[in-house]
């Protein structure tokens, strides 16, 4: 695979295949730093799968499709593809999710973008038990055969205030599969009984064995005058955690909240949508 000079990279390589084999085995490349892509390489035959627009380049004999669901019981029939693509609307993304399939010789390539300023995470899922709980937004790509799916909170307390609510995803498999988060990560490996306090919006990823609760944030006075919200999200152990240290919520927070009625908001906005100096005047009172 190709090697880049200018930006550092994460080279992960095949390894064997879980028990069932249902996942294909893929070679892949991380590139960048704040903002990151990941690059994987197909054999003929191999096939990627993704979230709708995430593709940044593929090479010729890579074919693209889009597919109900995630592809990956393709026997379970149209009402089987359709809840497929159900439980997806339900995690807040699109009906559809492409396949990139190498119908070529020898290899190809095919590479997808973050979306916003973060890092992208390669997890093998047989290295985790086959299952991974991720926010809901979270799912980037994965070798084809990886499940997509959902997971319910089943404490009423913690969907409603646990930062990601009732609904997270499921990735289930025996191949890669690929998470982006916020800004920076850190893994944090929990022993039996031990509790970690963590922001609500940062929490990114866990293992299914993480017990996921809230717990208020200190006194009354600490809630409303605090600034870090009302709830903290506690994960106990046995088991891992991913932090991610900018939650997109925050990050548009952040955006909204500099983005006044004068100059300097104006600026802001026109070169985040590419429109300058026309938003800018109209921010600033200056258009018609």
């Amino acid at each position: 695979m190709a090697t880049s000079s200018s930006v550092p990279s994460f080279l992960g390589r095949r390894g064997p295949s879980g028990p069932s084999g249902s996942a294909d085995e893929i070679d892949f490349k991380i590139y960048g730093q704040e903002m990151q892509f990941v690059e994987i390489e197909l054999d003929p035959g191999e096939s990627a799968i993704a979230e709708a627009g995430a593709m940044m380049f593929k090479d010729a004999p890579v074919h693209m499709d889009t597919i109900f669901g995630d592809g990956s019981k393709p026997d379970t029939g149209f009402f089987g593809k359709i809840a497929a693509a159900g439980r997806r609307i339900l995690t807040g993304e699109s009906l559809f999710m492409t396949q990139f399939t190498h119908t070529g010789q020898g290899k190809a390539h095919v590479s997808f973008a973050a979306p916003y300023p973060g890092s992208i995470i390669p997890f093998k899922l047989t290295e985790l038990g086959g299952t991974l709980i991720a926010q809901k937004d979270a799912f980037l790509c994965a070798a084809k055969g990886v499940s997509i799916g959902i997971h319910f909170q089943r404490k009423i307390m913690t969907g409603l205030f646990g930062g990601e609510g009732f609904i997270m995803q499921k990735l289930e498999g025996d191949g890669y599969a690929f998470v982006h988060v916020g800004g920076c990560v850190v893994q944090r490996d929990l022993a039996p009984g031990e509790i970690l306090h963590v922001d609500t919006g940062c929490v990114a990823a866990m293992t299914s064995s993480i017990e996921f609760d809230i717990v208020r944030a200190g006194s009354v006075k600490s809630m409303i005058f605090g600034g870090e919200g009302v709830f903290f999200a506690t994960l106990q152990g046995p088991g891992t955690v991913w932090i991610q240290s900018l939650p997109f919520s925050r990050l548009a927070g952040r955006i909204l909240a500099n983005v006044g009625t004068g100059k300097e908001g104006g600026s802001l906005l026109g070169s985040l949508t590419g429109g300058g100096s026309i938003i800018g005047d109209i921010s600033s009172g200056d258009g018609d």
